[in-house]
């Protein structure tokens, strides 16, 4: 059954398209990642899953049911821009999202306690928010989107400002809650990550989708391999092979794409000529080299 179903959705402010014509779905158990650069239209669908702005055209259904704020309470939601009140002590701040949510006060605070040991942040519970490094105020923010024990959790760039360390306890937690049968939602610049926690990607580009799709046949159907090769020699000359597309050299070895993977055996007759093979292996393209491909920019600009 699917969570979250989206059909055509577009928004516009006034000659600016910022999503146009999108449509996805989510099911239980499983990350749905939505990917592209700043501006390209993620944040606006998010917002627009959530009933924050209205779209223009196109459904959206929630559970089975037209989206309505009563279904809101089975939402998680880590937003771009952080909500968090910095006068307020972090356990206050905390139980006051579980209520706001439908929790008892006692079963937020429980909650809550449990979440900021897990998370490394026990002994700051009685500290104001303001007084909380960047990294740990983002760590707060995303125990107020899991309190509840929502089914559906939208993250919205959760690995801002963490250190690497934390980076890999918040893909640990995203990958647990997707064990549990949680749906998620994750919008990220990280295309390594996303690679590595996410069943379903949609790629997006000017409000455009790029590409959409199962994780693993994305990467076959739009992954042009590269190969690399150790070596002992002068590679310059790779460079200017009719039948190589891309070449990054190195001291010794180098990496090409190919204009067309029926050239593979011309191309190693062409090495084999002007220098030492010590290695040769086909490389799978990454998320990040796919989008660069598609849509000409990287994911953070």
């Amino acid at each position: 059954m699917s969570i979250l179903d989206v059909s055509h959705i577009s928004k516009s402010y006034g000659d600016h398209k910022a999503v146009d014509d999108i449509s996805f779905s989510l099911e239980k158990g499983s990350v749905y990642g939505i990917l592209g650069p700043n501006g390209a239209g993620k944040t606006t669908t998010i917002r627009m899953v959530m009933n924050i702005i209205i779209p223009d055209s196109g459904d959206i259904n929630l559970f089975g049911q037209k989206l309505s704020e009563d279904l809101k309470n089975r939402i998680g939601y880590l937003p771009e821009e952080r909500g968090l009140y910095p006068k307020m002590k972090v356990i206050d701040m905390l139980v006051f999202l579980g209520e706001l949510h439908l929790m008892k006060n006692s079963e937020a605070f429980n909650k809550a306690t449990s979440w900021l040991g897990r998370l490394g942040l026990k002994e700051h519970a009685n500290k104001k928010v303001e007084e909380l490094s960047k990294g740990m105020q983002q760590k707060v923010q995303i125990i107020g989107s899991l309190l509840h024990d929502p089914d559906l959790i939208i993250l919205d760039e959760p690995f801002s400002g963490l250190d690497p360390v934390n980076t890999n306890l918040i893909k640990d937690i995203i990958l647990e809650m997707k064990a549990s049968g949680k749906a998620i939602m994750l919008s990220t610049h990280m295309m390594e990550a996303a690679e590595k926690l996410c069943d379903q990607i949609m790629m997006i580009n000017h409000g455009h989708i790029v590409l959409e799709g199962a994780l693993q046949p994305v990467l076959e159907a739009h992954g042009t391999s590269s190969i690399q090769v150790e070596y002992t020699g002068n590679a310059g000359f790779v460079r200017e092979l009719p039948m190589v597309e891309t070449a990054d050299i190195y001291s010794n070895y180098f990496e090409v794409r190919l204009k067309d993977h029926q050239n593979r055996n011309m191309f190693i007759e062409e090495l084999i000529k002007k220098i030492d093979i010590h290695s040769f292996k086909t490389m799978q393209s990454s998320l990040n080299e796919i989008f660069i491909r598609l849509a000409g920019e990287t994911p953070n600009e």
